[in-house]
C-alpha cells in the first residue's frame, strides 16, 4: 500500500533534517530530548491568547459565526468545516480544511472570513506584528473586512516570515477545497496587541529577489515534501544533519549531535551556508578545516565568518578550548564608576525588571546590586513606573559621577535586548513622570558610556561553543548560584512569581528571579575584570594554535 505524506505549514520554516526524522520509520524508538517546558508554556499561552480573541470577536462582530471544537476527531472537524463553508457562514473559527492529497498538505487557520468571492484566512498569533512607522495595511478590530483595510500612517510591517508562509499554506488548502478567492491572495494576522488586523498581499514582491510569499512557500514546501516522502518510504535521505540555531530546542538534537560528533562534521564549528559550501568543497570535517592554511586562498566565499577565524575555531575545537584570542592584546573600556545592567522581559509583553550593579569610586550612592521591578502581571502600566525609577537612579549616578570629575560607564551583554526595551519603554510610557525622551536615550546608548560586552567578546575572541554569557562567563571563573539559571527557565519562574495562571503569587520565585538577575550583572562584571586583568595571558592566541 502506498504511503501518503501530508504536511502542515510548520515544515517550511523548520530544518530539513527534522522533516526527515519526523517521517523516518526507523527513528520511532530513538532517544529524544526531553520536552522544553518553556516551549510548552509558550504554546499554551498562544492558545489562551487565541481563546480570548475568539470570544472578543464573537461578541463584537456582526454576521454568522461557526466554531469547530478542537477536541473533536479529525474527520469530524473537517466535515464541520466543509459544512460551514457550504452554508457560507461569515466567520469560521478553528476550521480544519480537508487534506490536499494531491499537494501533500493539511491544516487550517484560526479564522476564515467570507468575502463576496470566497474565503480568506486570518491567523491569531502571540507576537508583535507591526512596528512604529508607516505603510502597513491594517483595519482596526473588530473590523475583519479586508476591503476596509487602509495604509496605516503609524505602523510598518514587522518582519515575521513565518506568518506569511503559514497564510500561503492555508491559501493553497482553500484553493484545493474550492473555497479561495479566485483573483487575489491575501491573508490577515492579529497579533499580541490585538488592536488591528494586519493584511498581507501574498502575491506582492516583498521577499528578497522580488519573490512573493506564495512563490517562496511553494518552493520550500515542494522541497520539504520530497524530503518527507523519501524518509517515509526509506529511500536515500535528501537531508543530512547540520548544526543550525534551531538545534538548541529540537527534540531530535541528541540524534543529530551523536551523528555530527561521530563524523566530526564541520558544522560543529561553522554553521549555516558556510558549512554547506565547505562540504561541497570537500572540507566536510573539523579536522579538514583545521588543517587548512588561512594564508592561502579560501575554498569558499564566507558569509557568517572569515576564513582565518573559521580555521582558528576548528583548531580551538580540536584542542577543547572554549575561547581563544583573535588579537594579541585584549582590552575593555573601563571607568572610575561602573554600572552593570541586565533587563528581564517576558516575551513581547514587557520588561519587568532592571537590575543594576554599582561599583568603583565612592559618589555617595550605596554600591552593590539594586533592582527596579514590577510584580504586576505584564502588560501593566506599573512597568512604566519601575522603568522611570530605574532611569532616575541611573541618571543620578551619572550626574554625581560627572560632578565629582570622574568617568562613568554602564555595561550590558548584548545591547540589542536592552536597547529594544529602553526605547520601547519610552514609546509606551513616554507621558509618565521620569521617563526620558527618545533623544535623551539615543544620546546615552550612542555614547561611550554605554558598553556592550558582547561586542568586546566578539571583536577580540573566538568562541568554539558559542558566545552566550552563560558560556563565556564560566571561562572567567564565574558560576551562577541557581543550577537551572537560563532565560527560558526565568520565563517559568516569572509566571509563578506574579501568579499569572490564577494561583497566588509565589514570593519565593520573585526572590529567585532577583538572585538570577543579580548573578547576570555579577557575571558581566566578572567577565569585564577578567578581560582587563587575566585574559591577555590566560587565553591562547589563535596565531599560536
Amino acid at each position: 500500500m502506498a504511503i501518503e505524506v501530508l504536511l502542515d505549514a510548520g515544515v517550511v520554516t523548520c530544518c530539513r533534517r527534522r522533516v526527515h526524522l519526523d517521517h523516518d520509520p526507523t527513528m520511532r524508538d530513538a532517544r529524544l530530548a526531553p520536552p522544553d517546558p518553556a516551549a510548552e508554556q509558550r504554546i499554551a499561552d498562544a492558545w489562551a491568547h487565541r481563546g480570548q480573541i475568539a470570544q472578543r470577536l464573537r461578541e463584537s462582530t456582526r454576521g454568522s459565526w461557526a466554531v469547530v471544537p478542537r477536541e473533536l476527531a479529525h474527520s469530524e472537524r473537517v466535515e464541520l468545516t466543509l459544512s460551514a463553508l457550504r452554508e457560507g457562514v461569515a466567520y469560521l473559527w478553528g476550521g480544519l480544511l480537508p487534506p490536499d492529497h494531491a499537494g501533500g498538505r493539511r491544516g487550517g487557520a484560526e479564522l476564515l472570513v467570507r468575502t463576496p468571492h470566497g474565503y480568506v484566512p486570518v491567523l491569531v498569533v502571540r507576537h508583535r506584528i507591526t512596528d512604529p512607522g508607516e505603510g502597513a495595511r491594517t483595519a482596526e478590530l473588530p473590523d475583519l473586512d479586508p476591503e476596509r483595510a487602509a495604509v496605516d500612517p503609524q505602523r510598518k510591517v514587522r518582519s515575521q516570515p513565518r506568518d506569511q508562509l503559514r497564510l500561503a499554506h492555508v491559501r493553497r488548502l482553500l484553493e484545493a477545497a474550492g473555497a479561495a478567492e479566485p483573483h487575489r491572495a491575501i491573508g490577515g494576522v492579529i497579533g499580541l496587541d490585538a488592536d488591528v488586523v494586519l493584511w498581507h498581499d501574498l502575491d506582492a514582491a516583498t521577499w528578497p529577489g522580488g519573490r512573493t510569499a506564495l512563490t517562496e512557500y511553494d518552493e520550500r514546501f515542494t522541497d520539504r515534501l520530497a524530503v518527507a516522502r523519501a524518509a517515509a518510504t526509506r529511500q536515500e535521505s535528501l537531508a543530512e544533519p547540520s548544526r543550525v540555531l534551531e538545534c538548541r530546542r529540537c527534540q531530535w538534537w541528541p540524534v543529530c549531535e551523536s551523528q555530527l560528533t561521530q563524523s566530526r562534521d564541520v558544522s560543529l564549528v561553522v554553521r549555516g551556508e558556510d558549512a554547506v559550501e565547505l562540504r561541497n568543497a570537500g572540507v566536510s570535517t573539523v579536522d579538514k578545516l583545521a588543517a587548512l592554511n588561512p594564508a592561502e586562498e579560501s575554498p569558499i566565499q564566507w558569509t557568517g565568518t572569515t576564513f582565518t577565524d573559521a580555521v582558528a575555531l576548528a583548531r580551538a575545537w580540536l584542542a577543547d578550548l572554549t575561547v581563544v584570542r583573535k588579537v594579541s592584546e585584549v582590552t575593555v573600556p573601563r571607568a572610575d564608576v561602573e554600572v552593570d545592567i541586565d533587563m528581564e522581559s517576558f516575551g513581547d509583553s514587557g520588561a519587568y525588571l532592571w537590575g543594576c550593579l554599582l561599583s568603583g569610586a565612592d559618589i555617595g550612592v550605596r554600591p552593590g546590586y539594586r533592582a527596579f521591578a514590577t510584580w504586576d502581571p505584564l502588560p501593566t502600566p506599573d512597568e512604566g513606573r519601575s522603568f522611570a525609577r530605574f532611569w532616575a537612579w541611573l541618571s543620578d549616578v551619572r550626574a554625581r559621577t560627572a560632578a565629582a570629575g570622574l568617568t562613568f560607564r554602564a555595561y550590558c551583554y548584548n545591547a540589542l535586548a536592552e536597547n529594544r526595551w529602553l526605547f520601547s519603554s519610552i514609546e509606551r510610557f513616554g507621558d509618565m513622570d521620569g521617563v526620558p525622551t527618545r533623544e535623551e536615550m539615543r544620546e546615552f546608548v550612542e555614547s561611550d558610556e554605554w558598553v556592550d560586552l558582547f561586542r568586546s567578546v566578539t571583536d577580540q575572541f573566538l568562541c568554539s561553543h558559542g558566545k552566550g554569557l552563560k558560556v563565556v562567563a564560566p571561562v572567567a571563573g564565574f558560576r551562577w548560584r541557581d543550577p537551572e539559571a537560563s532565560g527560558e527557565a526565568s520565563m517559568r519562574w516569572y509566571r509563578d512569581a506574579v501568579g499569572m495562571d490564577g494561583a497566588e503569587p509565589d514570593l519565593g520565585q520573585r526572590e529567585r528571579l532577583l538572585r538570577y538577575n543579580e548573578d547576570d550583572v555579577l557575571a558581566t562584571r566578572a567577565l569585564r575584570e577578567w578581560i582587563s586583568d587575566e585574559a591577555g595571558h590566560a587565553v591562547p592566541y589563535m596565531g599560536e594554535l
